[in-house]
């Protein structure tokens, strides 16, 4: 199997200083800075990149699980929330909220349930953050 790989630089101090992620691939290479991280400034920040990586890990795993129960879903959408909360420790990620619209043709809800739960437990991301409460509110719409 592949290794993925990305980079990050920071220069300067933690809130003056400012930062650059860029993946591997090349697909997408971003600034970050103390306020784009712990305000509401203009740039990413880690958990905004592990909120990315966990939603498209859940939404494919739901759909290869979907399909081997024989119900090839027509969309997957899903949006991840991640939490970062400040304790006496210092900061960490608290909780993600995993929010998913389905459509998917001769599905029940019942079924399609086991599904989300069962991709919530098996993706790779979801497993990698087990230490997080992971939260998931899955929905079939038409």
């Amino acid at each position: 199997m592949p290794v993925r790989t990305a980079d990050a630089q920071w220069e300067g101090s933690l809130q003056d200083g400012k930062g650059t992620v860029r993946l591997g691939s090349g697909a997408f290479e971003g600034q970050y800075s103390f306020a784009s991280r712990f305000e509401e400034g203009t740039g990413t920040n880690p958990e905004e990149l592990i909120a990315a990586a966990h939603a498209g890990c859940f939404s494919m795993a739901l759909s290869a699980g979907l399909s081997r129960a024989g119900h090839v879903p027509d969309r997957v959408h899903t949006t991840a929330k991640v939490h970062l909360d400040k304790g006496d420790a210092g900061f960490r990620i608290a909780a993600i909220e995993l929010d998913t619209e389905a459509v998917v043709p001769g599905i029940d809800d019942a079924a399609f349930q086991k599904e989300a739960q069962a991709a919530k437990a098996g993706c790779p991301v979801s497993q990698a953050l087990a230490a997080v409460d992971i939260k998931l509110d899955a929905r079939l719409v038409s």
